[in-house]
């Protein structure tokens, strides 16, 4: 296998992982005013992702480093032509951060809404802009050997708009799972009926999203060429019945299970689409980043698998001590618990 193949596939994993642990914490952020009605209820939200909503961007980065190392030539581009809208993706990622970890050193209701409202922005900006910037990529992008054609606002265009939607009730939907599984009582039972209540928009969307891409994007000619490959889409949509199936049966822990297989499932329907490109061309073609045409050097990217070989494993190890460290259910007193310590 030739090793742009291998790094294609590490990429797409890297990406398919930081969707499945941040999207809970989009999602738990979005249902911010939703499902935490008193300032006590809103803590404990805070607390349920607050030992791991830094980590898990580190996949974030990864991806974004693994593109830099492994396709140059695809992100020298891909930030120039998406500028302006990666840049408010880092500016409402920045906010949600500095929100969470600022809401609790002051007391005040003025200054905790004003930090709850930036956990909620900085929590829908980054699940709707990721969305619409898939979408784009899925369906090509206006580039030819003049450069980009397009601009912020062209990006926000039928599909890419319900790309972004489809994105945004993932995440609502795996934050409202991961709620229910963290949380006790009144809010748990909450959670699980949000959950019930999204999922039923989530399986509409999911039902457009299917259809308009066979419209709007190419994807689906690399499944008529292989067969085999719609495996893969397949589990999708057995995940997201799954989810259904276990909430009818109260087994939260099993449907949250099953909303991490869909997150998985869905974007690795899209890169498998994708494959070998990264960013498509909507005018030609002949102008498409491929894994071929955009990537390093052998040496580089032989280097870079050695190195990938030693820290990825590192990363999931400390990855799954963390989640282990931090499993029990989060309460009242653990809350109280853990303001004592600052």
């Amino acid at each position: 296998m030739e090793l742009q193949v291998t790094w294609f596939i590490l990429w797409s994993v890297l990406w398919a992982v930081y969707f499945m642990l941040d999207g809970f914490v989009l999602g738990t952020g979005m249902l911010h005013f939703a499902l935490g009605r008193t300032d006590q209820e809103r803590r404990i939200l805070i607390r349920t992702v607050g030992p791991v909503w830094d980590g898990n961007e580190v996949w974030l980065l990864t991806a974004g480093g693994a593109t830099f190392a492994a396709f140059p030539g695809t992100y020298a581009l891909m930030f120039s032509y998406l500028y302006s809208a990666l840049l408010l993706l880092l500016f409402s990622l920045i906010i949600r951060g500095v929100s969470l970890e600022f809401r609790g050193k002051l007391e005040g209701e003025r200054w905790r809404k004003s930090w709850d409202l930036g956990i909620f922005l900085g929590s829908a900006l980054p699940a709707l802009l990721l969305g619409v910037a898939f979408g784009n990529i899925f369906s090509g992008l206006p580039m030819d050997a003049a450069g980009y054609h397009g601009s912020l606002l062209s990006l926000l265009n039928p599909y890419g708009l319900l790309t972004g939607a489809l994105f945004v009730l993932l995440f609502l939907t795996h934050g409202s799972l991961y709620t229910a599984v963290k949380t006790e009582g009144e809010l748990a039972e909450r959670s699980m009926a949000m959950a019930k209540k999204l999922w039923n928009v989530e399986l509409a969307i999911a039902v457009l999203f299917l259809a308009a891409t066979a419209l709007f994007t190419k994807l689906y000619d690399n499944y008529l060429s292989t067969p085999a490959l719609l495996a893969v889409p397949g589990i999708a949509v057995a995940s997201l019945l799954g989810i259904r199936i276990f909430l009818a049966q109260g087994k939260t822990l099993a449907a949250f299970a099953a909303s991490c297989s869909t997150i998985l499932m869905v974007v690795f329907t899209g890169v498998i689409g994708l494959f070998p490109n990264l960013i498509p061309s909507s005018i030609d073609q002949a102008y498409s980043l491929t894994i071929f045409n955009s990537s390093s050097s052998q040496y580089t990217l032989t280097i870079m698998t050695a190195a990938a070989l030693i820290f990825v494993p590192i990363v999931i190890a400390y990855k799954i001590w963390v989640y282990r460290l931090f499993r029990s259910a989060v309460n009242n007193a653990t809350v109280a618990e853990s303001e004592q310590m600052y």
